[in-house]
């Protein structure tokens, strides 16, 4: 009895150890992906910084990377990007709290089951579907309003990209909503307060903190969308305020210059690591910025 009690132990030990293992070299490989990513970029930028002053990178206001007198200025990118995402979070985060607080604190559970899965369709829907129903319904419909409207737009994009994001914030959101404990909201019913009170001025600022970081990624995801912002923007660098003109992102030129038909070892080619390492740089802030923010300003509950 105690040699198969032995050999019963040994045996659940290697599967244990051989479990392990298989996690650690799963860990390990995302980890080496990443690393390899990032050594990439960085090997890429520097050898286009050898050759471009960063002084011109960020503060030129021409992106012109293609013609025979060549601007690297980031900024006509760096301005369509912030654009897309200022107006995708115009549409994305009043809708996706208010849908959140509904999810949270009004809708049953049965219906609770069924709204949330059918609005986290929209994260499924393929993002060049979305960049085509921007082009062939929200352009029109803006141009009915607006006729001076450009064909290719930052309005159309924001919006279609605000939708696109509805689901990360009305997630994350009712998420922080819910693990807000009930005893808050019964003590402010106890003293009389509405339902509508007890949602927007116990509830929410009570999950203020994951409710902001939810922001932020949605932003991060924005800033980061590709597919949408290339069909429905454009590729036109260019400084403006006005949404209803085309502009380039920097995801936009991405896509561009991935095309083949810029020759490799130039110039030209290395742009494409120097905006995507600004791109890297830029979501990598605005997530650390969000577990930040959970971090700093998370309320301990007993």
């Amino acid at each position: 009895m105690p040699h198969v009690s032995l050999t019963a132990k040994g045996s659940r030990n290697f599967k244990e150890g051989a479990i392990g293992a298989v996690l650690f070299a799963c860990a390990a490989a995302s980890t080496l992906v990443t690393i390899g990513v990032v050594l990439v970029l960085v090997r890429e930028t520097f050898a286009f910084f050898s050759e471009v002053s960063v002084i011109d990178f960020l503060t030129d206001t021409r992106w012109e990377p293609m013609f025979q007198e060549q601007h690297f200025g980031v900024l006509p990118l760096l301005v369509g990007s912030v654009m897309v995402a200022v107006g995708a979070g115009i549409v994305a985060l009043p809708i996706g709290l208010l849908t959140a607080i509904f999810l949270s604190e009004y809708a049953g559970p049965r219906l609770r089951k069924t709204l949330k899965p059918l609005l986290e369709i929209l994260a499924g829907i393929p993002t060049v579907v979305y960049g085509y129903f921007a082009l062939t319904f929200v352009t029109p419909l803006l141009r009915v309003f607006f006729p001076e409207t450009e064909i290719f737009n930052a309005a159309a994009a924001s919006l279609v990209v605000g939708i696109m994001i509805i689901p990360t914030v009305s997630s994350l959101s009712e998420d922080a909503l819910r693990a807000v404990p009930d005893s808050l909201r019964e003590g402010a019913y106890g003293l009389g307060a509405t339902k509508l009170e007890v949602s927007t001025r116990v509830v929410v600022p009570a999950a203020l903190s994951g409710v902001i970081a939810s922001f932020i990624l949605a932003i991060s995801r924005a800033i980061g969308e590709t597919m949408a912002v290339t069909i429905a923007a454009g590729n036109l660098p260019n400084i403006t305020v006005n949404p209803l003109e085309s502009i380039q992102t920097m995801t936009a030129y991405i896509v561009q210059a991935s095309l083949g038909d810029t020759p490799q070892g130039t110039t030209a080619y290395r742009t494409l690591f120097a905006v995507a390492m600004t791109l890297f740089l830029i979501t990598l802030a605005m997530n650390v910025l969000s577990q930040w923010v959970l971090a700093r300003f998370r309320e301990e509950y007993q």
